[in-house]
């Protein structure tokens, strides 16, 4: 891959960390209405949804947190919020906001997994070490969020959940082997997952139990 193409490909990276940063901002503040938190409680739940992957990775591979350096995570999600708050998301939980949430949750899982993917490949991790940090990456924040809430973790039970973050991380590493890591690449990556996660949610797919 020359320079202006792994350029392109890490601006994209920017853009889908973005996305997934304002996906869980949204995630964690329906979490909080549905709890029926105040004010600082919603805001709470949101935040350390939205940036509590990035900061248990960026923690596991020594550096800095990239919301401690960067103004932008922290402006999408001042943005957001406000964003919800003036969409009235916060008036009350029901089956319409059930929906917004998984598909919020579902689109920063899988913007989160590559995100933190790439990460890792750029840091010269082997697979396994890049399938970790995809996976911290994705449901780090939401394993934090429940916890913090007294729920069971979605990676735990709920339907291919934290499956589907470590197979997007799997095949962006794959990916990059074979030379094939362009935006298109990227993008296409993004759909599929989102779409896999979706239909798990909506057919109910579970890994078998023990």
């Amino acid at each position: 891959m020359n320079w202006s193409t792994l350029g392109s490909v890490l601006f994209d990276m920017d853009w889908l960390f973005l996305v997934g940063t304002a996906a869980f901002s949204v995630s964690g503040y329906l979490i909080g209405v549905k709890k029926r938190f105040d004010l600082l409680g919603v805001l709470i739940v949101a935040i350390l949804t939205a940036i509590g992957g990035g900061v248990v990775r960026d923690v596991l591979l020594n550096r800095v947190p990239v919301v401690f350096q960067d103004a932008s995570p922290v402006s999408t999600i001042i943005a957001t919020l406000g964003a919800a708050w003036l969409l009235s998301l916060h008036k009350s939980w029901n089956a319409r906001m059930h929906k917004i949430f998984v598909l919020a949750d579902s689109t920063g899982l899988i913007a989160f997994s590559l995100a933190g993917a790439q990460v890792g490949i750029s840091y010269g991790l082997n697979l396994f070490g890049v399938l970790c940090v995809g996976f911290i990456t994705a449901v780090g924040g939401g394993v934090l969020r429940d916890m913090l809430v007294n729920d069971v973790p979605f990676i735990l039970d709920r339907d291919f959940y934290g499956t589907v973050a470590i197979l997007m991380a799997g095949l962006l590493y794959a990916a990059h082997a074979l030379g094939y890591a362009g935006n298109s690449t990227l993008w296409t990556l993004f759909a599929l997952g989102l779409g896999i996660r979706l239909l798990a949610h909506w057919r109910d797919f579970r890994l078998p139990t023990v």
